[in-house]
């Protein structure tokens, strides 16, 4: 437990000129949001736009975790109430043929301890924001401006939007410099094209972890999971493949996820301000802290996706002071997020708010 470096607040170190370039990066965001909109006539996420699947389950906290591991939420054995959401990186609506970052995103509800953003103070949830790659290329507020003007320049180009963002996710931080884009060929061979629910799902950059710092994890642990873990979805299969594979599976049987918190033992060789930087797993494994049960159910009823689609936000910041997020791209996401949030939910005249109960969820 020596090894693992205790959580202080000098641990992060802002960039130069950091508040200006987030500025620069919400202004271009918001200009591209604008441009979805106009699209759809409906506002879409600026991240993770088209989802997969809703699904409703419990994360039960592993009884007699070393004191390393029992921390903030995961610091007693309970069970709590969870909502997921499944989807694909991009901000507007692709087919699911195209390779790219896919997400998990989970909301756990009637946890305790004391919420980080001083608003959320009636809240009791606790947000975790995975993907299914262990690094985010973008790893600090200035390479994701970089990418995000990319992105900008280019949304009125689908074909190379999305090998933009198949470059992101295959390449890590080297994907940035083949952003000549105008010249250089992004291709998509090389990542595989697999079936969401045998993922991986990463935190990709770091968050506290009570008086430690970690990155997590959700990894398939029930049978029927593992068997779909590199499992290639064919190319004829339809635009939509990934919601029917979701919606199939769950109509019929339930699935298991193990919670899994990879400490930091140094921030040289796992840094907190690169997000595009690998943990060294030889250095601190990952070690299960909790279980994710989702049972069988209807996955994606016109009801469900219009919930967590237009009315549920899905947020890193969404935290209890314990987990706070940590380092440069996360301090980006603050603004980011909450800035497409509020333009969502004002252009499609949905209601904030957070829920409290897996009741306020519609079958």
């Amino acid at each position: 437990m020596s090894a693992y470096i205790r959580y202080h607040d000098k641990l992060e170190q802002q960039q130069e000129n950091e508040d200006a370039i987030i500025d620069t990066i919400v202004a271009s965001m918001m200009r591209v949001n604008e441009k979805v909109f106009d699209k759809h006539r409906h506002a879409k996420r600026d991240a993770h736009a088209k989802s997969h699947g809703v699904l409703v389950g419990e994360v039960t906290v592993y009884d007699d975790l070393p004191a390393h591991l029992a921390q903030g939420v995961f610091a007693t054995a309970a069970t709590y109430p969870v909502v997921i959401r499944l989807s694909t990186a991009f901000g507007d609506i692709h087919s699911d043929k195209v390779p790219v970052a896919r997400g998990m995103a989970i909301k756990m509800l009637g946890v305790p301890g004391r919420q980080f953003l001083p608003a959320r103070q009636q809240a009791s949830t606790q947000d975790l924001l995975l993907v299914n790659h262990p690094v985010i290329a973008f790893g600090h507020a200035a390479a994701y401006l970089k990418t995000q003007k990319l992105l900008e320049k280019h949304m009125d180009d689908p074909d190379t939007t999305k090998r933009i963002m198949a470059a992101l996710a295959r390449g890590g931080s080297k994907a940035l410099h083949a952003f000549g884009i105008e010249n250089a060929t992004i291709d998509t061979i090389g990542m595989p094209n697999n079936h969401i629910l045998g993922e991986t799902f990463y935190s990709m950059a770091a968050v506290r972890y009570g008086d430690y710092v970690a990155k997590l994890c959700a990894a398939p642990l029930s049978d029927n999971l593992k068997a779909l873990t590199g499992q290639l979805i064919e190319h004829d299969d339809g635009d939509s493949v990934l919601r029917d594979l979701v919606v199939d599976f769950f109509k019929h049987q339930g699935a298991e996820y193990e919670l899994r918190a990879q400490l930091c033992t140094g921030v040289d060789q796992m840094p907190i301000e690169d997000a595009s930087v690998d943990w060294p797993q030889a250095l601190s494994p990952y070690q299960s802290v909790a279980k994710l049960t989702i049972p069988p159910q209807q996955a994606y009823s016109h009801a469900r996706r219009v919930f967590a689609d237009d009315v549920l936000s899905f947020n890193p910041w969404h935290c209890i002071e314990a987990h706070r997020p940590l380092g440069s791209i996360m301090r980006a996401r603050i603004k980011a997020y909450e800035a497409s949030s509020a333009f969502r939910h004002e252009r499609n005249a949905q209601p904030r708010i957070e829920i409290s109960s897996l009741d306020q969820v519609p079958d």
